[in-house]
């Protein structure tokens, strides 16, 4: 066993001062999370179709060092392999992303058998493992052909996602008890539609506005078509980007006018018309030319009685007045330009953001119970010759967000699981693949696999009390230790 220092600057005095796997409770959920465009690869392999990420990444300058999602992790090929990982690792829940474009190729009429075999086999083999598998719906991969329709910008999106949905639930339904509908709809519509920078690269508040009002209605529907062909115990979620979102400076009234609509915009957007509230409008007025997209009728299509909501966060934002934003006035203050330790995405470190949006979320008075779906971070790592990947900033702001998830489960905040971003290194969009968020470092040449130090130690603390308690009863020995997070300043033992 080999010690390795952690960044005690990653660590809140919120944070508490030393928990255990234990101190969620038997029911906590835990796992990792991932996507299929970012690891699939097989782009073009077995009847799939092109998706809206498949074109953009062929279009010059949009990725960075040109790379592509083609191969990615290989996951298409490899997946037993990974599975047989996760179990090792004892990680029990595995949230991943079903591809639009492998099920139904021209995202409307016939289903591809070969693409929903492959779900169907990475189902089984979960369940074969003792791994609870957790689809997505969409992961922001859209079928080229639709987008040739206009995309999330044609109405008629909703009825295609309705249909999609039927299809894989009729299909997958028997085996599958929890599922998510949409991933991140502010990401995909924003990054996607109003700046330009993911698929499908449009730059155009009247798409982004159109988009939002689309996904919104799709968020819902996808959600009771589930609800209509499933099991009653079924669990039906979706999920949602947050970050914590505090003004430049305290006692500014513009910057906190500022913070207040970038919030509104980057927290409130989506999960709001879900719970019936409807778009938060007072507070972005920019949000009322949504009216030129809703039809009568929609104000009661737009909410769905999820069973949790996904929370994703990875960081906070900073918001100062800003003229040069026409419409919002407000920009984000970057980590860099602030002074404070950031990840390779630029992002600042701050764990209790993850405590404040769990808050937020759960304070909404018909809220229901919340998971944290996606939290993690990128760092530089190296594959030293000894093979291990010593990630301790990783691992030091892992156990840093969830003691800030025990802090907010501590204050009677109904949140039951934690799923890490993500299981192994992968395709990060606009960013390629130098950001490895990963617990398992990929070696992207040869596609090997390398638990790294801090896969080592979520895997200690997931599963560490369930496989030391088989070790004892294999032993015939009523001794058991608990897997203990370690105060800031300590260290922290890998396997």
């Amino acid at each position: 066993m080999s010690s390795t220092a952690l960044p005690t600057a990653f660590f809140p005095p919120t944070t508490p001062a030393s928990f255990s796997r234990a101190d969620f409770g038997p029911d906590f959920h835990w796992g990792v999370s991932a996507a299929a465009y970012q690891t699939e690869g097989a782009w073009n392999l077995d009847g799939k179709g092109p998706s809206i990420w498949d074109d953009f990444v062929r279009r010059k300058g949009r990725i960075k060092r040109g790379e592509t999602a083609q191969v990615a992790t290989d996951f298409y090929h490899r997946w037993p392999q990974d599975l047989d990982l996760l179990q090792q690792m004892g990680i029990r829940n595995f949230r991943f992303s079903i591809a639009w474009s492998r099920v139904v190729p021209h995202g409307m009429g016939l289903v591809n058998p070969k693409g929903m075999d492959f779900y169907d086999r990475l189902i089984d083999g979960c369940l074969e493992r003792g791994i609870t598998p957790w689809p997505t719906l969409y992961h922001w991969d859209l079928p080229s052909v639709l987008q040739e329709l206009g995309g999330w910008v044609n109405r008629d999106i909703v009825g295609w996602f309705t249909d999609y949905t039927q299809r894989v639930a009729a299909r997958l339904g028997d085996r599958v008890q929890n599922w998510m509908v949409l991933n991140e709809p502010m990401v995909f519509t924003g990054a996607g539609h109003l700046l330009g920078i993911h698929a499908p690269g449009k730059r155009s508040l009247g798409a982004f506005l159109a988009a939002t009002h689309h996904a919104t209605l799709a968020q819902a529907e996808g959600g009771r078509a589930l609800r209509a062909m499933l099991p009653t115990d079924a669990q039906i979620g979706t999920t949602f980007s947050c970050s914590y979102v505090t003004p430049w400076r305290a006692d500014h009234a513009r910057d906190a006018r500022a913070t207040r609509r970038a919030d509104a915009l980057l927290n409130r957007l989506f999960v709001e018309p879900a719970l019936g509230l409807g778009y938060p409008v007072a507070d972005v007025p920019l949000l009322g030319w949504l009216e030129r997209y809703i039809k009568p009728g929609d104000e009661k299509k737009m909410p769905f009685n999820f069973d949790f909501l996904g929370v994703q966060n990875y960081t906070r934002e900073v918001v100062r007045h800003s003229p040069l934003v026409p419409l919002l006035w407000a920009s984000l203050v970057g980590a860099a330009r602030r002074g404070v330790p950031h990840t390779t995405m630029g992002w600042e470190v701050y764990p209790e953001s993850i405590y404040h949006m769990l808050k937020k979320f759960s304070a909404y008075p018909n809220a229901p119970r919340l998971l944290v779906t996606e939290n993690g971070a990128a760092f530089p790592d190296t594959l030293t010759s000894d093979g291990r990947v010593h990630d301790a900033s990783r691992q030091a702001y892992l156990q840093a967000c969830i003691g800030q998830v025990l802090r907010a489960r501590q204050e009677g905040i109904p949140v039951d699981g934690y799923f890490a971003w993500s299981f192994t290194d992968n395709f990060e969009w606009a960013e390629g693949y130098n950001p490895r968020f990963g617990l398992v470092h990929v070696e992207y040449e040869t596609q090997r696999r390398t638990v790294k130090d801090s896969g080592k130690w979520y895997s200690e603390f997931v599963a560490g009390e369930d496989r030391r308690q088989a070790q004892a009863a294999r032993a015939a020995s009523t001794s058991s230790n608990q897997s203990v997070y370690l105060a800031p300043g300590s260290s922290a033992s890998s396997m």
